[in-house]
């Protein structure tokens, strides 16, 4: 219930809020190179990380004999990442094969799922958009993710788009990327996350009306008393 509630207040801040936020706290390396909306109009996600990595491919670990195993990895991923989390995917940043397809991401939509974050690309890239599934990569590729890599972890620290990424971290995805809040801060980064995005509204409407940004973006002490006021209002406070 608690990471639903979280959830739930992370898909109201944008990526952009989620980036200051945690530059106010020294930490910056958090939006991941590469990945990006794979569909037009995919909503923004937000879910705990469940990781795959793998592994550099050698053609002793990933011969022809693999297609036929079902205890591999990415196999086992699509069974086993929880409901409402979201599958982030360390490929190496190989863009010359795909990390799943149309019928394991219809899986991991059926299952409850929220999305997939991969720094490799996806096959059937129609069919992966059409199931529903919302998904950032790099792109799309025909050859599958065995023609590459190898067979390689599940639930372990890995890196994607050039981001460090724990087990258990908050992936938060939307038009602007992806970022990775770190779990043991995620409480307090949606907290203050949601009122930059209140006093973000009020600022735009301040300057849409003719205000200057100076006094406004960063406030003042004036413009901070008519924000309190201003959400006192609306019952915001």
């Amino acid at each position: 219930m608690l990471e639903k509630k979280l959830a739930e207040k992370f898909k109201k801040i944008s990526t952009a809020t989620l980036t200051m936020q945690l530059l106010k706290r020294g930490i910056k390396s958090i939006w991941m190179y590469g990945p990006k909306p794979l569909g037009q109009y995919q909503e923004r996600i937000a879910g705990p990380a469940y990781t795959l990595r793998f592994i550099p491919g050698r053609e002793d670990l990933n011969g022809p004999d693999i297609l036929k195993r079902t205890d591999l990895a990415q196999r086992r991923a699509i069974e086993e990442c929880p409901p409402g989390y979201v599958l982030v995917v360390d490929a190496l940043g190989r863009e010359d094969g795909a990390a799943i397809g149309d019928i394991l991401a219809t899986r991991l939509q059926v299952r409850g799922v929220a999305g997939l974050v991969s720094d490799a690309n996806v096959r059937d890239a129609d069919g992966v958009i059409g199931s529903g599934l919302p998904v950032w990569c790099p792109g799309a590729a025909a050859p599958a993710s065995v023609a590459n890599l190898s067979d390689g972890e599940l639930d372990v620290p890995i890196g994607c788009g050039g981001v460090a990424v724990i087990p258990g971290d908050w992936i938060i995805a939307d038009n602007d990327g992806v970022v990775v809040v770190p779990k043991n801060i995620a409480e307090e980064v949606a907290r203050d996350g949601l009122e930059q995005e209140t006093h973000e509204v009020f600022i735009l409407e301040q300057v849409k009306n003719g205000a200057k940004i100076p006094g406004h973006y960063p406030p003042n002490e004036e413009n901070i008393s008519k924000y309190k006021e201003w959400r006192s209002k609306r019952n915001l406070s």
